[in-house]
């Protein structure tokens, strides 16, 4: 699918969230706040070790520790507002999709019917808008954190230490490099795999439905090795897909962590030579593992998108 209409899929999908502005409106103003505090505890990092650890002052460590522990409140309770209504917001688009795309069924001429399996109309209906739940509600809430949280500490990066920034960001195209390419596999495999999953629902609907006819003609047999065979393949396609999502992963925690590395010898010389102080490598330090798990957190939500177009995709098919 073209990048065009990969995103005209997904402003379908935005259609059903428009109503609901509100708790969007919400979850974005705690997803910022929660993000602030986020960037803002590396801050109260960089203040205990300056003023606490190397300053040898009891009183100063305890003030730094009580500021670190207040954000860390704010922060679960930033979190907790997020997390309840973008689940809420999953859940309800679901059922407005589902509710939509069945009153559509349900008055489709009956030739329609004919020539498109219940089988695969139901797994339409349960398992892709299962997933679209599991989208909405959760990876995609974790994509836009990331992203947030990512520009933040980028630009926290560079305010704390610009060497250390530019190793950093020396980096980000090989990170980039492995999502791109694996990213449109990814998408390919995941509607395969839900084809497969509505091929093995199709099949047993209609063997269960028949079922007289099976038993009638001591068929069950070939039946029941017909559908393992639909089984092995569906287990195939979801294999595949798993193992390369799984090798994105792996190649993004490599090279992320590598890039870590340099930053820190070459940070902890510039300390051991007091060109920056403990507390700035500290701060900075937090911040490049946000941007490490931010890029590892996308590249894994960025293959759950890919099937959330797949699966937007096919329920539209349905819908128009």
């Amino acid at each position: 699918m073209n990048p065009l209409k990969k995103f005209s899929t997904l402003l379908q999908l935005v259609q059903f969230m428009l109503p609901y502005r509100k708790y969007w409106l919400g979850a974005m103003v705690a997803l910022l706040f929660t993000a602030g505090v986020t960037l803002a505890i590396g801050q109260g990092v960089k203040l205990v070790i300056d003023t606490g650890f190397v300053a040898g002052s009891i009183e100063q460590l305890n003030q730094s520790i009580l500021i670190l522990v207040l954000m860390a409140v704010l922060m679960a309770i930033g979190t907790f507002i997020r997390f309840y209504l973008v689940s809420w917001l999953g859940e309800r688009v679901t059922a407005d999709i589902r509710q939509a795309v069945f009153d559509n069924i349900i008055n489709l001429h009956t030739s329609y019917f004919e020539t498109n399996r219940s089988g695969e109309i139901m797994s339409r209906l349960t398992t892709d808008t299962t997933l679209l739940q599991s989208i909405i509600g959760s990876s995609f809430s974790m994509a836009l954190r990331s992203v947030v949280t990512t520009s933040g500490a980028l630009l926290m990066l560079f305010i704390t230490n610009v060497k250390l920034s530019l190793i950093i960001v020396a980096g980000v195209p090989l990170i980039l490099l492995p999502v791109l390419l694996f990213g449109r596999r990814v998408r390919r495999l995941a509607r395969q795999s839900q084809d497969s999953i509505a091929d093995v629902g199709s099949y047993a609907g209609e063997a269960i439905q028949q079922i007289k006819t099976v038993q009638s003609y001591s068929q069950e047999a070939f039946e029941s090795r017909a559908f393992e065979k639909e089984v092995d393949t569906a287990f195939n396609v979801a294999r595949h897909r798993i193992s390369q999502r799984a090798l994105l992963m792996a190649m993004v925690i490599v090279l992320v962590f590598g890039a870590l590395s340099g930053m820190l010898w070459v940070g902890g010389y510039d300390v051991i030579t007091g060109a920056m102080s403990g507390g700035e490598l500290g701060a900075f330090v937090f911040y490049a593992l946000i941007v490490a798990m931010g890029a590892a957190t996308l590249s894994e939500v960025y293959g759950e998108l890919q099937r959330a177009v797949g699966a937007t995709e096919r329920l539209m098919e349905l819908l128009h």
